[in-house]
């Protein structure tokens, strides 16, 4: 256990029991609003980023567990912000559903995320699938989990064997430079899959269900929670930093040739 990141196991586990207890509670909650037909529906960053009044409702619901499970610990939610990475203490992240489009039409592809950090890393994670009935679960130095069964990610290392996820803004100017790269990478891996949720491509990768994902223009929200799961089960996760919002989550067989295929199709300039 890193230095100041929990004083041993139990702590973490503690955490991460929290995550998942929010996540199930949560996730039950959105179910039974998408069946009674919460379609009331804004947009945020453009006519395609919409926010259905379940969004807005579901996080309210976690900001309260955590408030009475978690009393003084800062939240940072999606919908009504908060305080990211405070000085002292922990902050949980949130996103109460990740895929708010699928969720919009129907398709089961969505997720509720939570995650705990302390200075801006990731201590313990759950990433819900509600419509799927599945869930995921990390704790740092503890091993990932879907549903109790522990996670590895894919043994790939051929690039051109690979199957990678991505995503696309809800801005026209950068979508096109994000197709540009996908063109670019295409004739060089087995596939590219955009599922529209970035918290269950990151449990994809964790499950080997994808061998890598590469996302631009992500939010701590959304991959609080995924990018440690993954890790916790071998994935090599590089998070945005340093003035470049890629994210990058790959196998260690093909992480190198990937990260090398970006700069190749201009990540960089996405």
């Amino acid at each position: 256990m890193p230095s100041g990141y929990g004083s041993d196991i139990q702590d973490v586990e503690q955490l991460r029991a929290t995550a998942v207890a929010v996540a199930q509670q949560v996730g039950d909650f959105v179910l039974r609003m998408r069946a009674q037909g919460a379609w009331q529906v804004q947009t945020k960053t453009s006519d395609t980023d919409v926010v259905t009044a379940a969004d807005t409702a579901a996080e309210r619901l976690a900001r309260r567990l955590l408030g009475q499970w978690r009393p003084g610990e800062h939240v940072l939610g999606e919908e009504e912000g908060g305080a990211g990475s405070p000085a002292h203490g922990l902050c949980w992240v949130v996103d109460p559903i990740d895929g708010t489009v699928n969720y919009l039409y129907g398709l089961p592809w969505y997720a509720v995320s939570v995650a705990v950090q302390r200075d801006g890393q990731s201590l313990a994670a759950a990433v819900g699938q509600p419509a799927a009935g599945r869930l995921w679960s990390a704790a740092r130095g503890c091993g990932a989990d879907c549903d109790g069964v522990a996670l590895r990610v894919s043994g790939a290392t051929h690039l051109e064997l690979s199957l990678i996820g991505t995503g696309f803004s809800y801005r026209s100017e950068r979508r096109a430079r994000q197709a540009a790269m996908v063109a670019c990478m295409l004739p060089r891996i087995r596939d590219v899959r955009r599922a529209g949720s970035a918290a269950l491509d990151l449990c994809s990768v964790a499950s080997g269900w994808l061998d890598g994902y590469v996302e631009h223009g992500l939010h701590s929200w959304d991959w609080a929670a995924g990018s440690l799961i993954a890790a916790e089960a071998g994935a090599v996760v590089r998070l945005p930093k340093d003035g470049s919002d890629l994210l990058l989550a790959a196998a260690p067989g093909i992480m190198d040739s990937l990260a090398e295929l970006l700069a190749e199709c201009g990540a960089d300039a996405v």
